[in-house]
């Protein structure tokens, strides 16, 4: 391949190179132990030598070098892992340039030709090849170049990275490169004069791990389906078990083809794949885990600054984190303090004035005349004016899904609030409640279950009701200290507080919180109702399997002994599986769903029922049961405990279906009612 002219000088002491053809301008030369067929001592130590380091400062063995005669410099400006190769150079070039070479009278201009002609064919190649997308696109064209000399595979195969390290057979390491594809593991060395190559699909990679092999410490190993391959000696450790473990979950996502598995639309053509987009992709899903955000978010900016935490009386160093609907706040100490706080609840945001004890001040005003402080913003007037827009695009769509007349001018406040404080008036109710039409749920139930419906008291009421009144006294004390709503600060004490339990009368509104269904809610104010307009009197396999479920669901609860509890699961059912058609309905939906209809009204039944299966635990709640498979296989340790005292059964992905149903719907229908509730919120 074209390489960027590179000085060099021909007269060296170690002899390196070896001159198989030359002209007046031009030779072709390869390096001792690759192209020696004599395999003296010396070619196989240069060889192995240019195996042993490191890939960033290990040569080609063919190269094409410009000479211009009677000058002390000379320029490589082609290289090559084969003979081949750099021939079909030489060709071209005595083709091409050597017969223009006479016109010029200076042979260095002649030089400076050769070496601008060279860089345009470079930049040819790199426009519409894989090293376009690349950080350093001429570095990038090189290994691209040795890997498909060494490996042949088909020009879709997308090298994603490579990286020096040691794969060990034995007891013995052999030195070499690991290439990364899209499909493939692959590790080639050349050591004394003795060839390895490894080619493993990831399709048959069982399991990645990081372990200690005797005295090495930080070792990768891949379990295959046949056999498995230690590497170690890696510069970075950590970045390639990374790296590895993204491109093993893409092909496993490819392979599976599942709805609760799809790939991220980035990632959806191979020859997109780079090692920069797969950074910018483990980033994203760490934030969307880390804040339980919508898998369709996409992260936008990334920023250091502190927040003041009233709870602490001071300010808290930390990330914050935008994206298109969300800006969310992390402490440096891991969940120590976040706070989310949809775009939807933002007011205003607006630049204070800079001073030493605050600088570079921003305040962000939301709904119930609560305000957040964040100072110590690097890039501040990016992230306002960036957060402002998409402010001005979410407010103009919510006014057309509402049905305002008229814009209003302005929906961003041009006075901030200040008053660093959280009130316990929960208002928002009454916003999104005016959002909802009553004529257009007329049908729904608008209040939760037990409200109506009060099942048998146990055995001990008194103890109940106490430990009800403590709960909800320590849950008060939480909202005052720590704020109420989606936008509370979230910190370690929540976790105790949920360990608890959750008091019955709060368990819809914190379960709408903490799940963030409530975003969607307010997001969609009539799309249930719409949904189950268009549902009505429609009939498929999905309501046939509702219909004959809808009595087995926790048929101790006055509620489900009644036609109004039995009619809103219905709904919430219905109306979910003419959403997700993919799922349509799975066996224990109805338990769960009649959990949510107990604490929270019809319709916010429903967008906790929408999070819970497509956000909170996709590969769950389908008709593969890749979820559970993939609890399965996490439990090898109790399976092996057992495997004496059980007989060895394979069973197929139907069979595993059916009996995940069996367990799911024998364990929850053996549990006790006040059961139920603790396992949904736990």
């Amino acid at each position: 391949m074209w390489i960027a002219p590179e000085e060099v000088a021909l007269k060296n002491a170690l002899k390196l190179w070896v001159t198989d053809r030359s002209n007046e301008y031009f030779l072709l030369q390869h390096r001792r132990g690759h192209g020696d067929t004599g395999g003296k001592i010396t070619g196989l130590l240069v060889g192995a030598l240019d195996t042993v380091l490191d890939s960033n400062a290990r040569v080609a063995p063919f190269r094409i070098v410009l000479h211009v005669p009677g000058s002390q410099v000379s320029w490589v400006i082609a290289s090559g892992a084969t003979i081949e190769e750099v021939q079909k150079h030489w060709k071209w070039l005595d083709q091409n340039l050597l017969p223009y070479m006479a016109v010029f009278e200076n042979k260095e201009d002649a030089a400076s030709f050769v070496q601008g002609k060279v860089k345009g064919l470079i930049a040819e190649e790199v426009l519409g090849g894989q090293a376009a997308r690349e950080d350093d696109p001429a570095r990038f064209r090189e290994d691209l170049a040795r890997f498909e000399q060494r490996f042949g595979l088909p020009q879709r195969e997308k090298l994603v990275t490579h990286y020096s390290c040691c794969c060990w057979k034995g007891h013995v390491p052999r030195q070499g490169s690991l290439y990364l594809t899209t499909n493939h593991i692959a590790f080639y060395s050349f050591l004394l004069g003795k060839e390895v190559k490894l080619l493993v699909p990831w399709a048959e990679v069982m399991r990645l791990e990081r372990v200690s092999v005797g005295l090495l410490t930080d070792v990768i190993r891949v379990h295959t389906r046949r056999k498995q391959r230690d590497f170690s000696m890696f510069l970075n450790v950590d970045e390639v078990m990374r790296v590895m473990c993204q491109l093993a979950d893409i092909a496993l996502r490819r392979l599976l083809d599942s709805g609760g598995l799809t790939l991220d639309q980035s990632l959806q053509d191979s020859t997109n794949i780079t090692k920069r987009v797969l950074e910018e992709q483990a980033l994203r899903q760490y934030v969307l885990s880390l804040f339980g955000l919508p898998r369709a978010e996409r992260l936008q900016e990334v920023m250091s600054c502190s927040v003041w935490t009233p709870h602490a009386r001071c300010h808290t160093p930390g990330t914050v984190y935008t994206t298109d609907g969300y800006l969310c706040f992390s402490s440096r100490e891991e969940g120590h303090c976040t706070l989310i706080i949809p775009l939807t609840e933002i007011l205003s945001i607006e630049k204070a004035e800079s001073t030493s004890a605050l600088p570079n001040p921003v305040i962000i005003s939301v709904r119930c005349k609560r305000a957040f402080q964040l100072i110590e913003l690097l890039h501040r007037d990016e992230l306002v004016e960036n957060v402002r827009h998409r402010l001005r695009d979410l407010h103009w769509k919510q006014n057309l899904i509402w049905g305002h007349e008229q814009r209003k001018k302005s929906t961003i406040s041009s006075t901030p609030y200040y008053t660093f404080c959280y009130d316990t008036v929960q208002s928002d109710e009454e916003d999104s409640s005016a959002i909802i039409s009553d004529k257009a749920l007329r049908h729904t139930v608008h209040t939760d279950l037990v409200s109506t419906f009060h099942p048998s008291q146990s055995d001990a009421p008194n103890k109940t009701s106490n430990t009800e009144q403590v709960r909800e006294r320590l849950w008060e004390e939480h909202f005052t200290e720590f704020g109420r709503g989606v936008h509370m600060f979230r910190t370690d004490k929540i976790r105790k507080l949920v360990a608890l339990g959750i008091p019955e009368s709060l368990r819809g509104e914190l379960w709408l919180n903490f799940s963030d269904a409530c975003s969607s809610l307010a997001a969609h104010p009539s799309y249930y109702a719409d949904l189950l307009e268009k549902c009505r009197g429609e009939s498929s396999i999905a309501t046939e399997e509702i219909e004959r479920d809808l009595h087995r669901s926790l048929p101790e609860h006055p509620a489900f002994q009644n036609e109004t509890g039995i009619s809103a699961l219905r709904r919430v059912l219905t109306a979910y599986a003419f959403r997700n058609p993919a799922i349509g309905y799975c066996q224990s939906m109805n338990i769960l769903a009649s959990v949510l209809l107990l604490y929270a009204k019809e319709e916010e039944a429903f967008w906790l029922l929408v999070t819970v299966c497509e956000r909170m635990l996709p590969d769950y709640f389908n008709r593969r049961v890749i979820g559970v498979c993939f609890t399965i296989s996490l439990q090898p340790e109790h399976l092996s405990e057992n495997r004496k005292k059980t007989a060895d059964v394979s069973l197929s992905q139907q069979d595993l279906s059916e009996l995940y149903d069996l367990f799911k719907v024998t364990l929850l229908n053996s549990l006790r009612l006040h059961l139920h509730s603790q396992i949904s919120y736990l």
